[in-house]
């Protein structure tokens, strides 16, 4: 049901929502007043105010919606429902109606039942009254601008620009195409590959002084992950060698699991005010990253041709920790592992659990399965699992305050580094498992977001604070019905909860493909999450940023209708059109 008023019409529902929430919404649609405490009344300004109906061929019509508010009602009579914190009704009887003492005075003095003579029945609060308004389709009105993403490898190892003349086309096919500018990726591994704090920038600047000439914006990333796997083809970016070696001598620079395994995808988080790169700390050799660059561009900044900069804050440059690496053989839809069986880690944790006064709380958990197990197979994950006692919660807590706290770290120095700068933060898309109460693969990598808590707002928070604009990976297209049910995968629902969770916190959204092969439908489902049709706030996505599998001039076959996505982020054609 609240999928559907959602979906049908236009709700602002929290992500938690309950039906306090739902009732309150119905009422606020008709025309009520609802105050923070729940107390519901008509406005004397419209007190002959008609509702007008929905027609018999909505989705939602008012007995549909009548029905369904009455039987979830029932199924929770016995709950103690709040709205705002405070107690609510707990039913549409118990909604109470003031009414004024005289006609236009403006004065309420007395409550009655809604059932009372002379009140509106049940049925007319919720009635939709939109639907004799026009239909404002938000997905023309607003532009959305579209950065195409340079391919990865168009810098070598060496810091070289390869094939210029190709980059030429490449980016006079983007021209023609009208995106606004292009996204790519300043890799740490490249730049300061081979020697703390030396920085060859000079194949960087020859590649953007071409894109200064066909006077496309620069959007760039503090790549500072690793880049390679099974979908990378041959290019292969390692962190710098200068670390891997440290990291021989010292491998708890890197995140562990619980069998001693090291990921080299990015470095361990919990390094970053240890002193062990050469003398440095990790978020000091960022922060001294950044800064370099910030020095070497200086012109670019100056002209506004750098739009924004990306802060690479984990693996795969998400905010996340690396617990789904396909080199420890993981597959999809696995729960992943928890990465925190460092030294400097499993100190931090037995700190924390010594200063909670339960010192034997200072392990990672023993049972919570392998990177392919499933949530059911697990004592930790399992349905009233160890996630959710006392150790469990103390646990989560404590890993997912680490990920808010590097992404905090961070981002200050970021702030320091880039001043005025837009700043992006990508936030992954992990929507498998999120069907079970525990959600698995979320915990894993970092997120505390069960079924009864809210992982993403708190970290929204954060984020909050540095002005960040949230970068989310859309998911790929619909997926069967039986792959659903096997990885027990709700992509929409997390792309809601995230996408709204953001935009409650007053953050920008800009967007991402997940995949990047589409069809006329893979398109319109990325359109109507960058745009959703008729939102009451008119929200959209600020920016979208295309990820291709190849050059553009090479792989258009691919996405054949990129030129029409473009126009439609724009704004420029209307369905009619097409």
């Amino acid at each position: 049901m609240l999928a559907g008023l959602r979906q049908y019409g236009n709700f602002p529902l929290p992500a938690r929502a309950d039906m306090n929430d739902v009732i309150a919404a119905l009422a606020r649609e008709a025309g009520w007043s609802v105050e923070a405490d729940g107390t519901t009344y008509r406005q004397s300004q419209q007190p002959n105010h008609v509702f007008p109906t929905r027609s018999i061929e909505s989705p939602l019509s008012s007995s549909t919606l009548k029905n369904c508010a009455k039987a979830a009602i029932e199924s929770q009579q016995h709950s103690v429902l709040r709205n705002d914190e405070k107690l609510a009704p707990v039913s549409l009887d118990s909604i109470g109606i003031a009414e004024s003492d005289h006609p236009g005075n403006g004065r309420y003095t007395s409550v009655s039942p809604i059932t009372s003579v002379g009140c509106l029945e049940a049925n007319q609060l919720i009635q939709d009254v939109h639907s004799a308004e026009p239909c404002n389709d938000f997905t023309e009105s607003f532009y959305v601008p579209v950065y195409a993403m340079l391919p990865v490898g168009i810098i070598d190892n060496f810091g070289q620009l390869v094939d210029p003349e190709g980059v030429r086309q490449e980016l006079s096919y983007m021209k023609s195409l009208n995106v606004d500018g292009v996204v790519i990726d300043c890799w740490w591994g490249i730049v300061e590959g081979w020697n703390p704090q030396k920085y060859v920038w000079s194949g960087y600047r020859e590649l953007f002084n071409l894109i200064r000439d066909f006077k496309l914006k620069l959007q760039v990333v503090m790549a500072f992950h690793e880049y390679g796997g099974n979908a990378s083809g041959n290019v292969m970016i390692s962190l710098p060698q200068w670390v891997l070696k440290i990291g021989k001598d010292n491998p708890d620079i890197f995140f562990t699991d619980r069998e001693g395994r090291r990921s080299f995808e990015c470095l361990n988080w919990s390094i970053d005010k240890e002193r062990v790169l050469h003398g440095r700390t990790g978020i000091e050799v960022y922060f001294d990253f950044m800064r370099s660059f910030r020095s070497e561009f200086d012109d670019f900044f100056v002209e506004g041709l750098i739009a924004a900069v990306e802060i690479g804050l984990g693996a795969s440059g998400e905010l996340k920790y690396p617990s789904f690496p396909e080199r420890m053989g993981w597959i999809y839809p696995g729960i992943g592992e928890f990465q925190c069986y460092d030294k400097y880690s499993q100190s931090s944790l037995q700190k924390e659990a010594k200063s909670r006064g339960f010192t034997f709380w200072g392990k990672g958990p023993e049972n919570a399965g392998q990177y392919n197990s499933h949530p059911h197979e697990t004592g930790f994950f399992q349905e009233r699992g160890e996630y959710d006692s006392y150790y469990g919660r103390f646990f989560l807590n404590w890993y997912s305050q680490l990920l808010i706290s590097h992404a905090e770290n961070v981002l200050s120095l970021a702030n320091l580094a880039f001043e005025e700068t837009k700043i992006i933060v990508k936030i992954p898309a992990i929507y498998w498992s999120y069907k079970t109460a525990s959600h698995a693969a979320e915990l894993t990598a970092g997120y505390y977001n069960p079924s009864n808590r809210d992982g993403y707002s708190l970290v929204f928070e954060t984020l909050k604070k540095y002005s960040v604009t949230v970068k989310f990976v859309c998911p790929g297209p619909q997926m069967s019905p039986n792959a659903h049910e096997e990885a027990l995968a709700d992509p929409e629902g997390l792309s809601w909860q995230v996408i709204n969770a953001a935009w409650d916190k007053g953050l920008q959204i800009g967007g991402e493909n997940a995949i990047t092969c589409f069809d006329r439908d893979g398109c319109m489902r990325l359109i109507d999450i960058a745009k959703p049709r008729n939102h009451p706030d008119g929200y959209h996505f600020s920016v979208f940023t295309y990820r291709q599998p190849s050059p553009l001039v090479q792989g258009s076959t691919c996405f054949p209708d990129l030129d029409y996505f473009i126009k439609r982020m724009h704004g420029d054609i209307r369905d009619k059109q097409f």
